[in-house]
C-alpha cells in the first residue's frame, strides 16, 4: 500500500492505455490526407470509400483518445503536485501550447472531414484532411517535447526549488527531443500501417472489398518498406544520445553490470539484482560496444559504475527494450515477406500471409507500448532526470488506501469504456466500406455517362 508505488502503477496504466490511441490516430490521419489527395486528383471510387470508412474508425478512436486524455492531467494534481508545483513553470505552458496549436485545431476541422463532404468543394475537404493530420503531429510535437524535457531538461534554472525557464528554445528543442519526435512518430505511422494492412487482409481472406483491400495492402507494404529501415537507423541514434545524456537507463537496456570496453551483445538474459548479474545469459562477445559506440572495443560504462539508488528498475527495462525490438523484427519479416510475394505475383493470394498479417496487426500497439515502458521505467529514480527524484514528486498527503481506491475505480472505469470502445471498433470493421460512393456536393461528384434519356432531351 505504498502510495509511491501505487501512483506509479497508476500513472503507467492510464498513460498505457491512453497512447495505444494517439499511437494508432496519428498515423492514420496522415493516411486519411494521402487517401483524400489521391481521390482529388484522380477520382478513383476506391480511395474515397477507403478515405471514408477509416475516418470513421478515426472519429471513434479521437473520441476514446479525448477521454482517456483529460484523465491525465487531474494526476498531476492530485497524486503528483509537487511535481507540478516544481514544473509548472515549463511544463505548464508545453501543455498549454498542444491544446492551442494541436488539439483544438484537429477537433474543429475533424467536423468538417465528418461532416462537411457534402456541405463543402473536394479541395475544401482535402485541405481539411491535412489539417487534421498537421494537429496530430503538432500535438505528439508538444507532448514530446515536454517529455523530453523530463529526461534531458535544459534551458531552465532553479528557482527556490522551481524550475524556472531561461531559454524556450533550449527547453524545446532539448538533447534528446529530435531523436524522441523522430523515433515516436515513426513507429505510430508504422502501428497505422500494419493495422491497415491487417484489416485488408482479414477482407481478402473473405473475398470482401478486393479492390479497396489490394490498394489498402499495397500503400502499407510501400509505407513499411521505407520506414522499417529508416526505424533502425533512428533507434540508432536514439541510443547513442541515450548513452550520452542516460547512461544508467542505457545500461539496464542492454543488462550491462561491469562497464568496460569491448562490451557483448545481451540477446536474452534474467537480470538479479540483488546479486547484480544476469542468469542464462546469452549474447554475443564485443557487438554491443561496436552498435553502442561504433566501435568494436568502446568503452560502455555498467550499472555497477552507479550507487543503487540511482539505478532504475533493470528486469522491466531490459524485457521492454527485447519486446520494442522483437516487433521490429516482426515488422521487417512480414515487409520482406510481402516484396517476396509481389515478385511472384502472390501478394493477395498467399492465406498464410493474409493470415500473418492479420495476426500482426497488435505488433504495433505492443512495439510503442514497450518502447515508452522502456524510456519512462529507464528514467527512473528520476521525474526529472537528474533534478527532481519521482519520491519527491508525489503528493505528500497521500496514502495508500487513497490510491488503492482511485486506481481500482480508473480499471472498473477503462474496462468499461475501452471494452465499448474496441467493441464497436470491431463491429466497424466487420461491417466494412462503403458500398457506394459517400454524398458529396453535386459540383463535386464523379463525371458519369450521360443516360439515353438525357442526351435525346
Amino acid at each position: 500500500m505504498d502510495p509511491l508505488l501505487l501512483s506509479r502503477i497508476q500513472f503507467a496504466f492510464l498513460i498505457a492505455f491512453h497512447f495505444l490511441l494517439p499511437a494508432f490516430t496519428i498515423g492514420l490521419a496522415s493516411y486519411i490526407a494521402v487517401l483524400e489527395g489521391l481521390y482529388f486528383w484522380t477520382k478513383r471510387p476506391a480511395f474515397l470509400r477507403i478515405s471514408a470508412f477509416w475516418i470513421k474508425i478515426f472519429a471513434l478512436s479521437f473520441g476514446m483518445g479525448v477521454v482517456s486524455g483529460i484523465v491525465m492531467p487531474f494526476q498531476f494534481g492530485t497524486n503528483w503536485s509537487r511535481y507540478s508545483e516544481q514544473t509548472a513553470a515549463i511544463v505548464g505552458p508545453l501543455m498549454g501550447y498542444e491544446a492551442l496549436t494541436a488539439f483544438f485545431l484537429e477537433a474543429a476541422f475533424l467536423g468538417v472531414l465528418l461532416f462537411g463532404r457534402k456541405l463543402v468543394p473536394q479541395w475544401a475537404h482535402f485541405a481539411s484532411a491535412i489539417i487534421v493530420a498537421a494537429g496530430t503531429l503538432f500535438s505528439a510535437f508538444w507532448i514530446l517535447a515536454a517529455n523530453s524535457w523530463m529526461q534531458t531538461p535544459a534551458g531552465f534554472e532553479l528557482v527556490d526549488g522551481r524550475f524556472v525557464p531561461t531559454s524556450w528554445m533550449e527547453a524545446i528543442f532539448n538533447p534528446s527531443f529530435p531523436y524522441r519526435l523522430t523515433h515516436t512518430v515513426v513507429a505510430v505511422y508504422l502501428t497505422t500501417a500494419f493495422t491497415v494492412i491487417g484489416v485488408a487482409a482479414w477482407y481478402l481472406r473473405q473475398g470482401r472489398f478486393v479492390e479497396e483491400s489490394k490498394v489498402m495492402i499495397m500503400m502499407g507494404v510501400l509505407l513499411a518498406t521505407v520506414l522499417v529501415p529508416v526505424q533502425a537507423v533512428l533507434g540508432d541514434l536514439h541510443g547513442l544520445n541515450t548513452l550520452e545524456h542516460q547512461p544508467q537507463k542505457l545500461a539496464a537496456m542492454e543488462g550491462i553490470w561491469d562497464g568496460g570496453p569491448g562490451q557483448p551483445a545481451i540477446l536474452f538474459a534474467i537480470p538479479d539484482e540483488e546479486e547484480e548479474r544476469n542468469h542464462a545469459e546469452i549474447g554475443i562477445p564485443k557487438l554491443g560496444s561496436y552498435y553502442l559506440t561504433h566501435d568494436w572495443d568502446g568503452h560502455v560504462k555498467g550499472l555497477k559504475d552507479f550507487s543503487k539508488e540511482d539505478r532504475p528498475p533493470v528486469a522491466i527495462t531490459f524485457f521492454a527494450f527485447r519486446v520494442m525490438v522483437g516487433m521490429w523484427i516482426v515488422m521487417l519479416a512480414l515487409t520482406v515477406w510481402a516484396w517476396v510475394l509481389r515478385v511472384r505475383g502472390r501478394l493477395y493470394q498467399s492465406p498464410a500471409f493474409l493470415r500473418a498479417a492479420t495476426w500482426a496487426i497488435p505488433a504495433g500497439y505492443v512495439a510503442v507500448t514497450a518502447g515508452w515502458f522502456t524510456t519512462e521505467v529507464g528514467r527512473q529514480p528520476w521525474v526529472v532526470y537528474g533534478h527532481l527524484r519521482t519520491a519527491d514528486a508525489v503528493t505528500p498527503t497521500l496514502t495508500g488506501g487513497d490510491v488503492a481506491i482511485s486506481l481500482l475505480a480508473y480499471v472498473v472505469v477503462y474496462a468499461i469504456i475501452f471494452g465499448a470502445g474496441f467493441y464497436y471498433l470491431v463491429r466497424l470493421v466487420q461491417r466494412g466500406l462503403p458500398e457506394a460512393l459517400p454524398e458529396m456536393r453535386h459540383d463535386q461528384r464523379p463525371a458519369r455517362p450521360l443516360s439515353a434519356a438525357t442526351r435525346d432531351a
